[in-house]
């Protein structure tokens, strides 16, 4: 119950932040319109004593005062919808924010590869649109609250035993408490199968993998392990609603003995002449409302329980991202990115397994980057390249070991002031949707809009007439989303995505890792030619560490350090020339790859 509450008070609290006087407005009709319920039974009741005493004056006032009651049943409450649809869609905007803050929240990736974070977030995303039906339940249940509440004095009036009747109310409010719970926990067992199916459906639907589907003919097998998943979620769902509606069937069955019990009493007494033809007339009308209430009211609290679940899963999101933050730094106060490198940045005895395995990835790595300096780190895939480059950009925290830059450990100083000095290219990089000059502005955000920059950075990723070819220039709008959009190709969209990593100016670490798996050796050799030149400057302005990834020896032997890496350790280090005359591993592959380009 305290879930229940923290999430209708933080309803109120919203709903009154974003307007007060539509909250009060549809508080006060809603309230208005469910007082007229009992009380048009009231009105009944007098219509109908007045008939049989034979007042037909008395009659027709009682008749208008029915009408009037029963017309403020009806429409109030839609009147009152005018009032908060406005404030449940706005609601709705603000769980749909929240979302994307605390998605985006950590300061590393580590909640990312938790199962567990992905299950709520999955099930939040879908939970969250129901959450705009809240604030007609939580209206809708005050202004039932205050109908049972005549209701109960109008039957207390005729007979006390009567006023048992809401009681038997009860039981069906358990059993609906009860059946949300149930279902709720259901949601979260399927979450998992729900996010794999999601994803099938994305890749048999998106334009990216549909070459693969179409020449591996993969179409049915997709659409088979997409069924099979959506039959295990459906299977826990659709037990799951067995079990709420047959407790929600028990829990009416004690309000329906409670009714005719009811009306079977009063009856008793109209016979023996101490109740008159209204009093039967009113206690059938109100046990018939206050079943009708009860009903409702049960059908209502699992539009509560699911905002409260919700509540509750975004809670444990904000605890979850407040102790990852806390770990990340270590729990002293951040320092500042120094304003330029002196020393460089050092790992000592770095060790690192990702979330949730036991298997190390990096293992008792001792490195040095000098400031100013090119450092190219080369291996076979699954070496550890990669795993290296997220502990330097801050993405994660070492298992064991530390990161220092300038000697001050990376921990210590913030992750948003150490991530403004890095510019970076990744394999994996994102297709944004957006202006052709945006999706290469936002690598610097301050100068999003300056066609300057932008331009540079195109010519230093190596294609300066690719925007300024497109349809509207760097107005074009990019991708399928967009009515008219303009579909780039991968090398193009690669290209941009190179351009956002050349934007910022001054960065004190600047990475490629593997951005240009799909380009040929010349064309990648090429480019880091290219990102060498502007190493060199970022080394002047500011000591900068300069470090290429990649699997291809022959493109990175210019670079001041080289580091090899095989499974997850580092097996040589030093230049081209020391490296290839002691015979090693780099020079071993460094020929075979020579030999293949020849």
């Amino acid at each position: 119950m305290s879930d229940l509450y923290r999430a209708v008070t933080d309803l109120l609290a919203r709903c009154l932040r974003q307007s007060r006087s539509k909250t009060w407005t549809a508080i006060g009709l809603m309230l208005a319109g469910a007082a007229a319920v009992p009380l048009s039974a009231l009105a009944m009741r007098w219509l109908f004593n007045a008939v049989a005493g034979g007042h037909p004056g008395e009659a027709a006032t009682a008749g208008a005062v029915v009408a009037v009651a029963l017309l403020g049943a009806l429409t109030l409450s839609h009147f009152a919808h005018v009032a908060y649809f406005e404030l449940a869609e706005a609601g709705t905007l603000h769980y749909d924010e929240e979302l994307i803050a605390l998605a985006n929240g950590s300061p590393g990736l580590h909640a990312h590869e938790d199962a567990r974070h992905a299950d709520h977030l999955t099930v939040l995303a879908n939970e969250v649109q129901n959450t705009r039906m809240a604030l007609q339940a939580l209206l809708t249940l005050s202004g039932l609250a205050v109908g049972l509440a005549i209701t109960a004095v109008l039957l207390a009036v005729v007979h006390p035993l009567l006023l048992l009747l809401p009681l038997a109310a009860v039981p069906s409010v358990l059993a609906g408490g009860r059946a949300e719970r149930v279902l709720d926990g259901a949601r979260a067992a399927a979450a998992e199968p729900t996010r794999h199916a999601d994803n099938l459906y994305r890749i048999a639907t998106e334009p990216g993998p549909m070459k693969e589907l179409l020449l591996y003919g993969l179409a049915d097998e997709v659409r088979r392990r997409r069924g099979e998943l959506w039959a295990r979620a459906t299977a826990l769902l659709w037990r799951a609603h067995l079990k709420a509606t047959a407790l929600r069937l028990l829990g009416q069955l004690g309000f329906v003995a409670g009714y005719a019990a009811a009306v079977f009493l009063v009856v008793l007494q109209a016979n023996a002449g101490h109740r008159s033809a209204g009093d039967v007339v009113l206690i059938v009308v109100l046990a018939a409302q206050a079943n009708a209430q009860v009903a409702q009211a049960v059908g209502l609290l699992p539009a509560l329980y699911r905002l409260a679940a919700v509540d509750r899963r975004l809670v444990e999101l904000r605890s979850a991202i407040r102790t990852t933050a806390a770990g990340t730094s270590g729990g002293s106060a951040e320092a500042a990115a120094p304003a330029a490198l002196r020393h460089g940045i050092t790992l000592t005895g770095v060790g690192f397994a990702y979330p949730g395995t036991e298997r190390e990835t990096l293992r008792a790595v001792d490195l040095t980057l000098p400031a100013g300096s090119t450092v190219a780190i080369v291996g076979e895939n699954g070496a550890g390249k990669s795993s290296l480059v997220k502990l330097l950009c801050g993405f994660y925290q070492p298992t064991s070991g530390t990161v220092t830059v300038d000697g001050v450990d990376l921990r210590h100083i913030g992750s948003r002031s150490w991530r403004a000095r890095i510019a970076a290219g990744f394999q994996d990089f994102v297709r944004y949707e957006f202006a052709a000059r945006e999706a290469v502005g936002v690598g610097d955000l301050p100068r999003i809009d300056s066609a300057e920059a932008i331009a540079a950075a195109m010519e230093r990723a190596g294609d300066g007439a690719l925007i300024p070819g497109l349809p509207q220039g760097h107005d074009t709008r990019l991708g399928t989303s967009h009515t008219g959009g303009v579909q780039l190709s991968g090398g193009q969209w690669q290209k941009l995505a190179l351009g956002r990593a050349f934007m910022r100016e001054q960065p004190l670490l600047l990475v490629l890792d593997e951005p240009t798996a799909s380009l040929d050796a010349a064309a990648e050799h090429a480019l880091f030619e290219r990102y060498t030149g502007r190493a060199a400057a970022a080394a002047r302005a500011a000591g900068a560490v300069t470090v290429l990834v990649s699997h291809r020896f022959s493109t990175v032997r210019t670079a001041d350090l080289i580091v090899v890496m095989a499974g997850g350790e580092i097996v040589e280090a030093g230049d081209h020339a020391a490296l290839i005359a002691s015979g090693g591993l780099y020079a071993e592959l460094f020929t075979l790859q020579a030999r293949a380009f020849r």
